[in-house]
């Protein structure tokens, strides 16, 4: 089975799993690259799988739909185009011989899910779309900070081998921020000079891991002392408030530059 990044647009992927006859996509909010790869190496799309309903995640549904014929599966609560199998936690479904359970992680929009398999190639894999970044974490759009927070919470107890396939190409800008949150963190370091190199030779820093991420996310941090540290410098409420942190740390980084 092979893992495709799609880049599309200015900095989204879209993840393509493919066996070298059927193939699944996650998120084509452009049907065109989506099209051109299947084309090229004589795939057919069996499934497309929605995270969320922001156009850039969807634009490519109608169009791939009607030229494969592949069935779409998205969140139950949100609209997305049809038709459609909607699904929540705790769902289940198989595709091109892998199971996937559904996982729901509100936060950036209300209805937002993710899509986890325990075992591809031996190592787990998650499509996470626009919820959990590598450094970073998506703007809360329609959510709380402290949904946001308890969905980063799911993630972060996956299995730390687990693959995080992220939708957007945002890891320096993420990283940047995460530096300056945790100026002193090793490993943030180490990995912000990785992908500094990755992205010089035109290569992507995805997909990252649940373990690496938990080393060097703030987003996902947001309980180490040295990160709330930071954020009570920054107007945090109060220090061993998890969520009041989290959110300063998300007002943050919007402000960030």
């Amino acid at each position: 089975m092979k893992l495709i990044p799609l880049p599309a647009f200015q900095d989204n992927y879209l993840w393509l799993l493919h066996d070298g006859q059927r193939a699944l996509v996650v998120d084509p909010g452009d049907a065109q690259p989506v099209m051109a790869f299947l084309q090229s190496e004589g795939l057919q799309l069996e499934a497309i799988l929605v995270t969320h309903h922001h156009p850039d995640h969807i634009g490519g549904v109608d169009a791939l739909r009607a030229a494969t014929g592949a069935r779409v599966w998205g969140p139950a609560r949100e609209r997305i185009p049809q038709p459609l199998t909607p699904l929540s936690e705790g769902d289940r479904l198989t595709l091109l011989g892998l199971e996937f359970t559904v996982l729901d992680v509100p936060g950036h929009t209300a209805g937002h899910v993710a899509y986890y398999c325990e075992s591809l190639d031996r190592r787990p894999l998650l499509f996470c779309g626009d919820t959990l970044f590598s450094g970073g974490c998506g703007r809360l759009f329609e959510g709380t900070p402290a949904q946001m927070l308890a969905s980063l919470d799911k993630l972060a107890a996956l299995p730390a081998d687990t693959r995080v396939c992220c939708t957007h190409e945002y890891t320096l800008s993420n990283l940047k921020f995460a530096r300056a949150v945790e100026p002193d963190n090793l490993e943030l370091i180490d990995y912000a000079a990785r992908c500094e190199s990755l992205r010089a030779q035109g290569l992507p820093t995805l997909p990252s891991s649940i373990g690496l991420e938990r080393q060097i996310n703030p987003f996902l941090r947001s309980r180490e002392e040295g990160v709330a540290q930071a954020a009570r410098a920054h107007g945090a409420a109060a220090v061993d408030d998890a969520v009041a942190v989290f959110a300063t740390l998300r007002q943050w980084k919007n402000d960030h530059k």
